[in-house]
């Protein structure tokens, strides 16, 4: 029953994150559902997602490039340190403290999830490029909650993108994409170092999650209604987030 529920969890879950984002809402808790300590099961959903973030940014590929006032290398630079600093953090959260927070990272993922077409619409409407000191350390800051807690870290990244001045949707997909591979990577073989993936758990979904993101690629051009999809997912997302306040 483990299984079966792993893999339900991450077909949905590479499904959702193809076409609208929001897959560790139901990735994180089915692992501490079948008993995976909640620090272990935060890194091994990582993992799992890391094969999608991946296959993003090769489709994305010919979009990534940096006409703002940030250098990729820049970028590239705070995904890294961000995204190893967030795993380094999470490998000194005790486990008592890292349970505490867990409702409130899953609820404040879900409201940035919700908020996401607003806070594109707005930040984009605005016009105005941070300084480069300040854009560096909002994608410093960003890189290091995904490398920390991955749920939001799309729209996040996505938002960081339009405050340091991209304007352009694919360009910013592409490079969310290629962040969001970089600051997984590092913090998946930091990790791994620590002894913290399950990787049998991790294995099934991944795959999962993989097989499902090809599925709802597919499925995605089909849909019509993002908006209620977009309801569904914020309505797991708050599912979720209740159900560790209660657990």
């Amino acid at each position: 029953m483990d299984y079966i529920l792993l893999v339900l969890a991450g077909l949905g879950a590479g499904a959702l994150n193809a076409v609208a984002g929001g897959g560790t809402f139901l990735s994180f808790p089915a692992l501490v559902f079948i008993g995976i300590p909640p620090i272990m099961a935060n890194a091994t959903a990582t993992l799992a997602a890391l094969p999608g973030y991946i296959g993003s940014t090769w489709g994305f590929r010919k979009d990534i490039r940096a006409a703002g006032p940030v250098s990729l290398l820049a970028m590239i630079a705070m995904a890294v340190i961000g995204g190893l600093g967030g795993a380094l953090l999470l490998l000194v959260t005790s486990k008592e403290t890292f349970s505490a927070i867990v409702p409130w990272l899953l609820l404040f993922a879900t409201l940035v999830f919700a908020a996401g077409p607003w806070l594109m619409r707005h930040v984009l409407g605005q016009g105005k490029a941070l300084p480069l000191v300040a854009a560096l350390g909002l994608l410093l800051a960003v890189s290091v909650y995904g490398g920390y807690f991955n749920g939001g870290l799309g729209i996040m990244l996505l938002a960081a993108f339009g405050f340091v001045g991209f304007t352009n949707l694919h360009e910013m997909n592409g490079l969310k994409n290629l962040l969001s591979s970089i600051l997984s990577l590092v913090s998946v073989v930091t990790y791994s170092a620590a002894g913290l993936i399950a990787w049998k758990p991790a294995i099934i979904l991944g795959v999962a999650c993989a097989i499902g993101g090809f599925v709802g690629a597919h499925l995605g051009r089909r849909i019509t209604n993002m908006a209620a999809l977009r309801l569904f997912i914020t309505l797991v997302g708050l599912g979720m987030a209740a159900a560790f306040f209660i657990w």
